[in-house]
């Protein structure tokens, strides 16, 4: 696997996996670029060395082959202006003889959209055959899509294999994920916080347990926290609860008092009479909910015991808010939260925020140049914290 820095590309057409799954609104305009840019950086360096750059991704789900509503073809005006104004050419499909010509006949400078990999149900097979046409566009190839790395499709993992060792590669964005994500679970400086929230135990059982092999202290907010407060027996009111997950949040307390790590719940809540922007608000100690009213985010005592925590961390890792951030009366935790990691990180610490929702909270609050490293793979994140081989990065180390 070679080095992208120091890789020259003159004279190569580089095939590049980037992820720009991004959502269009009715008239088929980008409404968040976020992932578009994430690629930009790689793409340039290719250029500048004197290369061509073949750019791939899926967008959306289709179920049937090709639909206007999911052509690749929308971002092509928004990726030249992304490039400074460079003209983007457009395949009107991403193997066969129009792909082939056009990936043939680009020159040094040259810029070459493919067609959504998913209108061929063989790209989410892992299909051989589909990956090996895919793989005769290019010269080398550079995996640049993280949020993708934990499927085994054709274009993210099985494609590798026909290209040589110093052939393939990370592109810039994968290799600042990869080794972001490397750092904090392979060689975090303690005290390692680990800040947990969302909605449901279930969806972070195997994360919190992984964590507990390398955290010091895991700070639990969100709906989540309320499954474990009734799991002691606490009072929660409405609030969320996972039913079935009260004995797994009870093992989950057990485990980390074994392993003398400390998790933190929310000690007080903001609660509501409903769940909604106009809801009656009031506080209440997280184990003390009256009836008929549900917590939607944590409270003074938990945002300044949070806070103190935070503030003595050397690594932290953000994944899920401590409330319903999107509502104005129940952001200010998950807003808290955010400015404890600033300065944290502005002290010295490495932080690392990855999952959906902590991003989009961190780019709301406007945090994110404040923080060591905002990852754009949300599923792929969760699959490597949770410890699972990512298939597209095993393909490119192979």
């Amino acid at each position: 696997m070679n080095n992208f820095d120091q890789y020259n590309f003159a004279g190569k057409k580089a095939l590049i996996r980037v992820d720009f799954n991004v959502p269009l609104d009715a008239q088929y305009n980008v409404t968040d670029d976020n992932r578009m840019r994430a690629a930009i950086p790689t793409i340039e360096k290719i250029l500048k060395d004197g290369g061509s750059v073949i750019l791939m991704s899926h967008l959306g789900r289709p179920k049937d082959g090709p639909t206007e509503k999911y052509s690749l073809k929308h971002l092509v005006a928004h990726l030249s202006e992304l490039l400074g104004g460079r003209k983007v050419d457009f395949a009107a499909d991403c193997i066969g003889a129009e792909a082939e010509q056009k990936a043939a006949a680009l020159q040094p400078g040259e810029v070459l959209l493919l067609e959504n990999l998913r209108f061929y149900k063989e790209e989410e097979k892992g299909d051989a055959g589909f990956a090996e046409k895919l793989s005769k566009l290019g010269d080398v190839y550079i995996n640049d899509a993280f949020g993708t790395a934990h499927r085994a499709h054709a274009s993210t993992a099985v494609i590798a294999q026909f290209f040589a060792p110093d052939a393939k590669m990370f592109g810039l964005l994968m290799n600042g994920e990869v080794s972001s994500a490397e750092k904090v679970m392979h060689a975090s400086e303690k005290p390692f916080t680990a800040i947990i929230g969302g909605a449901k135990v279930s969806d972070k059982i195997l994360i919190i347990e992984n964590l507990l092999e390398r955290a010091t202290d895991i700070i639990i907010g969100g709906g989540m926290a309320y499954t474990f407060y009734k799991a002691m027996d606490g009072k929660i009111g409405n609030s969320l609860c996972e039913e079935d997950r009260l004995d797994t949040a009870r093992e989950l307390l057990k485990k980390a008092e074994a392993k003398g790590v400390t998790i933190h719940l929310p000690s007080d809540s903001i609660i509501a009479d409903k769940f909604a922007a106009d809801a009656e608000v009031s506080s209440a100690l997280s184990n003390n909910i009256p009836d008929g009213w549900m917590g939607l985010d944590i409270g003074a005592l938990a945002c300044a015991m949070f806070t103190k925590v935070i503030s003595n961390s050397k690594t932290i890792l953000w994944n899920g808010p401590m409330g319903v951030f999107e509502m104005e009366k129940f952001q200010h935790g998950t807003k808290a939260v955010a400015e404890a990691i600033a300065a944290a990180t502005e002290n010295g610490a490495f932080s690392l925020v990855g999952g959906g929702d902590s991003v989009a909270a961190v780019n709301k609050f406007g945090f994110a140049d404040k923080v060591s490293y905002v990852s754009t793979g949300g599923g792929a994140m969760l699959e490597f914290f949770e410890g699972k081989d990512l298939p597209g990065i095993a393909a490119v180390k192979a």
